[in-house]
């Protein structure tokens, strides 16, 4: 409760009243000084008024901006020309909008308002919508405010023509950027650092760096030279070459430069000159210690990335994000877990969506551990998680690769803005599952729903209807992609024809369709043909294809397994051991196929022979028992 500081204060003085506001902070503050303003008559009171507007505009608190707008807006004194030629409380509310976190357009609508009323507006108006305008995007109304540049004035004040640089750069509209740019008279570095990045995000450096060079010397800044190395981070041709080039030409560094630096080093691999840079650096962090991790773990050397992370003096969510990714990048999803758990069971650290979306990736990857999604599910819930966005593609997604069509298909009936995403995704698992029939049914509904599907949709439905079976209804869903919505068949979608018809037995009919498909068919696709002949028993087919896939990659030894294959349908026992022979003589080693299964809350892995597992012993002796009773049981007649 708000206490007034001098309560001998007489009633006619509005001083009380000021002495509250910098205790101001809930709402509940504020009701009190609303019923004290309206009780005592303050309300009306101009100068009262406008001090509460430019004291609570500029509190971080929410209610009080909110409040403040409601005061400028309901009392016309203060926004009455003949009384308030000046517009700096029109600014100040402008601010709250162009500044803060509710709607910038509202900024746009104000200063309508203002030339309406013919208020006066100057430089700090248009500036303040014009950063509106850039957060927002709004390409048609900056345009119309740069037109009524024209006709002040100051319009051709260097701060403004810099805001309109940025206006159209964060538009993506570089083009008219550079003609602002060069219609500066007295350009500042803010200029030349504003087109400079322009360049830099569209992917125009050679622009960017041409601009860089005529920059006056004077005028370049560590924004300038930290704008140019940002530049090369992401290119991969001759990145790191010209970034290095540009560091070591720097006359002054910060953290910055050498965090890009690093970062450079990573995406190229140079992670030894990283090293050299980390090491050296005069201050690090937590930007730095994230930029290594990366660029370890890209490499495959994960056990360096984690004893960076171990060697971090404090940890952020980015960094354990960066972490758990590499992990499931090189396929230890249980550690990604066990970071993730680390997150939860410290007080300073929160996982944000990235976090979710890992660890859900990692569950999903793993494909046995539906109560560790559940887990992450009912986290998702609690903490108010939007399943609007990419979290409610990955929880689909993990439901379906963890078994579960029925909870992946209550997560996507719940998603209330359902993009293209959400639908591939669960197409996709019910194609995991053999739900060929929904998922068609599902692409059925998205072309009900007007819904534009991608490249990915038509993969998974088309493997869905492969799946189960369903040729016809594969047919079509092909010929919408080609005529309905105008979509170039890539390598994976004439695969999926293949498919379709080899696992409904029409071998013949799929020959003659990949040798009419306009691309060239892969090892990929020559494969699921010679499978098909295998399964089929259709060694017409599959001799020749076996031989041309030899011919193609004679170093993959599944080639040769599946001719063995084939041969031995057939009982061709001496083509058999020739294969055999070939294969054993190249030293061919064929990878173990492993099973899962969940008992208890654990995953246990096995593979052909496997003797690594704790409980070998038990489960031989299991074996043996079995095998001692089923032969009783043969011996017996039953």
């Amino acid at each position: 409760m708000l206490a007034c500081a001098n309560p001998n204060q007489p009633w006619s003085s509005i001083l009380p009243t000021l002495l509250l506001f910098p205790n101001c902070k809930t709402q509940l503050d504020i009701n009190q000084i609303h019923a004290r303003m309206l009780t005592t008559g303050f309300i009306k009171n101009p100068s009262l008024s406008t001090k509460l507007v430019l004291t609570f505009c500029s509190s971080p608190n929410t209610p009080l901006i909110q409040f403040a707008r409601y005061i400028f807006f309901c009392q016309p004194a203060l926004q009455n020309p003949s009384n308030q030629r000046d517009p700096f409380l029109w600014n100040a509310t402008i601010k709250t909008f162009s500044h803060g976190e509710d709607d910038p357009t509202q900024a746009v609508a104000i200063l309508s308002l203002m030339l309406e009323n013919g208020v006066c507006v100057d430089k700090f108006t248009f500036s303040l919508v014009l950063k509106a305008c850039s957060r927002m995007g709004l390409l048609k109304e900056g345009m119309q405010i740069h037109g009524l540049l024209r006709k002040f004035e100051f319009g051709s004040n260097v701060f403004l023509q810099n805001c309109l640089v940025c206006l159209y750069v964060k538009c993506g509209c570089v083009e008219y950027a550079r003609q602002v740019f060069d219609r500066i008279l007295e350009r500042d570095s803010v200029s030349f650092n504003l087109m400079i990045n322009g360049y830099v995000k569209s992917g125009m450096m050679d622009s960017a760096s041409d601009l860089f060079d005529s920059m006056p010397l004077g005028m370049k800044n560590l924004i300038s030279w930290n704008t140019m190395i940002s530049g090369c981070v992401d290119r991969s041709d001759y990145g790191f070459k010209v970034a290095w080039e540009l560091f070591e030409k720097m006359p002054k560094r910060d953290l910055v430069s050498w965090n890009l630096m690093i970062e450079c080093c990573a995406k190229c691999g140079e992670m030894e000159t990283a090293r050299v840079l980390f090491d050296t650096m005069p201050e690090r962090d937590v930007v730095s210690w994230a930029n290594m991790i990366d660029g370890y773990a890209k490499l495959g050397s994960v056990d360096i990335a984690r004893a960076l992370f171990d060697d971090m003096p404090e940890r952020d969510v980015i960094s354990c994000n960066v972490m758990m990714a590499g992990y499931v990048q090189n396929g230890h999803c249980m550690e990604a877990l066990k970071v993730f758990h680390g997150i939860l069971k410290e007080r300073a650290l929160a996982p944000d969506n990235t976090t979710l979306l890992i660890a859900l990736s990692a569950i999903a990857q793993l494909g046995g551990y539906i109560d560790e999604g559940i887990a992450v599910h009912s986290y998702i819930e609690e903490h108010g998680f939007s399943v609007d966005g990419k979290l409610g593609v990955a929880l689909i997604d993990m439901y379906a690769k963890s078994g579960s069509a029925e909870n992946a298909m209550w997560v996507f009936e719940r998603v209330e803005e359902k993009m293209v995403d959400h639908w591939n995704a669960i197409i996709g698992g019910l194609a995991i599952h053999g739900l060929g029939v929904l998922a068609f049914d599902l692409f059925m509904e998205m072309e009900r729903h007007s819904i534009k599907p991608d490249d990915i949709t038509f993969i998974g439905v088309l493997n869905a209807c492969g799946h189960a079976g369903l040729v016809k209804e594969g047919m079509i869903c092909f010929e919408i992609m080609r005529r309905i919505h105008k979509m170039e068949p890539k390598l994976q979608h004439y695969g999926c024809m293949v498919d379709i018809r080899c696992k409904a037995g029409h071998l013949e009919e799929a020959t003659r369709f990949m040798e009419k498909m306009p691309i060239e068919p892969t090892d990929v696709v020559w494969r699921i043909l010679l499978s098909a002949c295998k399964n089929y028993e259709n060694i017409n087919i599959g001799e020749p294809v076996a031989k041309h896939l030899i011919a193609l990659n004679s170093y993959d030894s599944s080639s040769y397994v599946l001719l063995s294959n084939v041969y031995a349908c057939f009982g061709m026992w001496d083509y058999v051991r020739r294969v055999r022979r070939i294969l054993k003589k190249r030293h061919f080693k064929k990878i173990p196929g492993c099973s899962r299964i969940e008992l208890e809350g654990t995953v246990h892995e096995f593979v052909v022979g496997d003797r690594f597992h704790p409980q070998v012993e038990e489960i031989y002796a299991t074996l043996n028992i079995t095998s001692t009773l089923n032969s009783e049981v043969t011996c017996s007649g039953l």
